[in-house]
């Protein structure tokens, strides 16, 4: 099965040797997002709900640029700095993914990159779509 590899300038630029996202058969597969502001490529002011939002807002982007949407999402890992941090990150997440309800898992890390305190990635499904 070829794969694809999916990049758009709506989202930030990967940081390193990987692509936003890629597409295998029915599957697309993101890399984790975190809060990057697209156009500067600087993580977001305003701590973890800011963050989240960016984080959102960038993985629906990217999941858009692949021909998908929330609702073919069926499985998201969010990676936490502090688990502390879930009810406000739950509540955020709920805000997109509360109807589709795919599967999750939530980890709190010891550390996210360029010292992000939220990161998501998904797998989504296209099923029909293709």
């Amino acid at each position: 099965m070829p794969k694809e590899i999916i990049s758009t300038k709506d989202a930030p630029a990967a940081i390193g040797p990987y692509a936003q996202a890629t597409r295998a058969g029915d599957f697309v597969f993101t890399s984790g997002q975190i809060g990057l502001d697209p156009a500067t490529g600087a993580l977001v002011a305003g701590g973890t709900e800011a963050e989240t939002r960016r984080v959102i807002a960038n993985l629906v982007r990217v999941l858009d640029a692949a021909g998908a949407s929330p609702a073919d999402v069926v499985k998201c890992t969010i990676f936490l700095a502090d688990l502390g941090d879930f009810a406000t990150v739950n509540a955020l997440y709920g805000e997109t993914f509360g109807q589709s309800l795919p599967a999750r898992s939530t980890v709190q890390v010891a550390a996210l990159p360029k010292g992000a305190r939220v990161e998501i990635e998904a797998t989504a499904y296209l099923g029909d779509k293709r």
